[in-house]
């Protein structure tokens, strides 16, 4: 029996303020593409803003429907519109905030585990990490260097 440890890190922003221009840009766009959200049951929209390696600046937003299991998520709205618009890019950073009309989400909300598996794939696949904040409507700011440092022992292609 072998015992391992499997650790995760992450920069902890008090606010958009404190982020750099890009990431500050980058999250704007994100609230951006929220706004847009179709979240007529749930009231919880999500935005997505993802910077690909050419400058390009794609998004995405959770879309609802009335059979719930035929909506999606923000992120892979925006991560399969990079892959059929823009194939082969690489993906530089991803930001994603969430608010609720609700109530008020103030706190990181990263994304979902099928999103992790999703994005997984287009890290893996560019063999470069991308980097990942996350937000809530206001509030503390999550950024990890990689999607895969959220999700450890990730199931991909070379186990098929």
């Amino acid at each position: 029996m072998e015992k391992i440890e499997v650790k995760s890190s992450a920069v902890i922003y008090n606010s958009v303020e404190e982020l750099s221009q890009e990431d500050r840009i980058l999250m704007n766009k994100a609230v951006e593409a929220r706004a847009k959200a179709y979240a007529p049951y749930s009231k919880f929209n999500v935005g997505a803003a993802f910077l690909l390696e050419n400058g390009e600046i794609v998004l995405g937003n959770n879309q609802e429907n009335a059979a719930y299991p035929s909506g999606m998520c923000a992120e892979r709205v925006g991560i399969w519109k990079i892959g059929s618009e823009f194939p082969g890019i690489k993906i530089k950073k991803l930001a994603i905030t969430a608010a609720s009309t609700q109530t008020k989400v103030d706190k990181p909300v990263g994304p979902c585990g099928a999103c992790r598996q999703t994005l997984s794939e287009y890290e893996i696949n560019q063999k470069e990490p991308m980097e990942i904040l996350f937000m809530g409507e206001v509030g503390k700011i999550v950024k990890t260097e990689s999607l895969l440092s959220l999700l450890p022992f990730s199931f991909d292609s070379s186990y098929l």
